[in-house]
Order: C-alpha cells, then structure tokens, then sequence
C-alpha cells in the first residue's frame, strides 16, 4: 500500500448513488490515502452540483457533455450542422457571442459557464463511444465542438474514448487544445498509448488494469514512460476485478495502483507519486 498522497484523476461523485453517503465515500478515500478528486461532468444538468462539489477544497470541477448522454443534451443543430468528419479537414461553426443568442443550447451554455468559473479544470467528459454506431456522426460533431471550446478556454480536455482510439488521436492531433488531456479509462495497445503520449495526453489507467484477461492493455501499462498515466476510479462505474456489480468508489484507487506498480515492477509509492504529480500538472492542482 502507497504512504503517497494519490489523486482519483476521474471520478463522478456528483451523481445521484453518492448522495446518502458522499461525506462517508470521501472518509474511505482519505483513510486509503486517495486525498484529491478531479469530478468530471456529464451533463448540463449535472454542473451546478458538480461546481458545488468545489467548494470542498478537495474537489476539482470538469464540465462538459458526455457522448453517451447525447439525447439528454440540448443541441442547437446550427451550431453543429457545418461540422464535417473527415480525416483531413474539418469545418465547424463558431459559437455565436459564445452562444449568447441560443440560451437554451447546452454548447452555449457550456461556453458561458466556462467563462464564469475559473475554478474549472478541465473541459470534459466529451469525446467518441463508437460502440453506438447510429449517432457517431453527432458524436463527432460535438466532440468538435467542444475540442474548440477547450482552445478558446486554455483548458486540457478530459476524453471518452471506446473502441475509437486511432481516430480520436487522429483528431486531437487537429483540434486538440494546447494544454493536452486525459484519454479517460485507456484500454488501447502499446502503440496506441506512445500516440497520444507524442501528443501530449495522459492516459487514465483504472478498473480495466486490475482484470488479468486485459493482456493488451498490461502490457501498455508496461511500457509508459512515467509521466504518461493517472491512476483513476471512474467512481460509481469501472468496477475492479473481484468487485463486479458492486459500486465503485475513489478509496479504489489505492488497488489499482497496487496493481500498476507489481505490472511495472515499481513500489506503489513510486507509481502514486508519479500519477499524483502528473494529475497536478495537467489540470493545475495544488
């Protein structure tokens, strides 16, 4: 067990499941040495209980919209219409006055709250789940957007990625922003994990690394440089090995870096303390 201070790198502990018992989740976390939280955002109408969460003084606020709740999210299909996928070249429109003639969209909402509060880390959860192959396109289009957004922001982005890595790469290596992201729950290959590294995106090592089926992702786990990864729990979702149909919760985190270090052949003090000082770098922790 690491005497590290650890950081749960993505969590969602502003979903409903943690209201009974948040404080009491947190006190876990704390005594198996998990101390800061990095909460990403879902929903527009998850972000005021998200940015709520901030003022604990040990929750870091991300907001954006999740491609797997594309029908909850309200799209002005003006703003997404002109965006073209393509491998080359991509089109898009720019949010009006940051979208100040389209109240009701959740992009231009999603722009207004970003400029409100500084207290926001990172832009995100955003990104492809390609396991849903009717609404890609409007994944794709949104996933756009808010890569724009993230560059007119400064903010790192925090990426949904499934079983669309080599594409997802090949669109941040276009519209990713400045300050790089998080390639949340990586479960990729050696070399799918050295291109997002090349450009700039740590990867979110989680539940998925505990499971000894996950070959091809153990032996990425392997090969990182060090300051290629986080440790994260994806809390309530992304169970460990031996904990299936349970909830999931950041004290987790203490397991999966058990884990990451007996696959690298480190101490769980060396691999804490590296996810810990690469979460702070990427999302601006103290």
């Amino acid at each position: 067990m690491s005497t590290a201070r650890m950081i749960d790198a993505h969590c969602h502990l502003d979903f409903a499941v943690f209201d009974d018992d948040r404080d009491e989740v947190l006190a876990r976390a704390r005594t198996a040495g998990v101390e800061q939280f990095v909460v990403a955002g879902t929903t527009r109408s998850r972000w005021h209980g998200l940015l709520a969460l901030a003022s604990r003084g040990d929750c870091y606020p991300c907001l954006g919209l999740h491609p797997l709740f594309l029908g909850d999210h309200v799209l002005d299909d003006h703003v997404l219409d002109d965006h073209v996928l393509g491998e080359h070249d991509v089109q898009y429109n720019r949010l009006e006055g940051q979208g100040g003639e389209r109240g009701s969209d959740d992009l231009a909402e999603l722009a207004r709250t970003l400029k409100d509060h500084s207290e926001v880390v990172a832009l995100g959860e955003c990104g492809i789940d390609a396991r849903f192959s009717d609404s890609l396109p409007r994944q794709w289009t949104l996933f756009d957007a808010q890569l724009r957004l993230a560059q007119e922001h400064d903010l790192p982005v925090v990426v949904h990625c499934v079983r669309a890595n080599d594409d997802v790469a090949r669109r941040l290596r276009q519209l990713g922003p400045a300050k790089g992201g998080l390639i949340h729950a990586f479960s990729g290959s050696a070399q799918q994990a050295l291109r997002f590294d090349e450009l700039g995106y740590v990867l979110g090592l989680g539940g998925a690394v505990t499971y000894p089926r996950a070959a091809r992702l153990r032996r990425a786990v392997t090969s990182l440089p060090d300051h290629a990864y986080v440790l994260e729990s994806d809390s309530p979702d992304m169970p460990l090995a031996g904990y299936q149909g349970q909830r999931n919760e950041p004290a987790r985190v203490a397991e999966v870096c058990r884990v990451v270090a007996e696959l690298r052949g480190q101490s769980c003090d060396e691999v804490a303390e590296n996810s810990s000082a690469n979460a702070r770098r990427l999302f601006g922790l103290p």
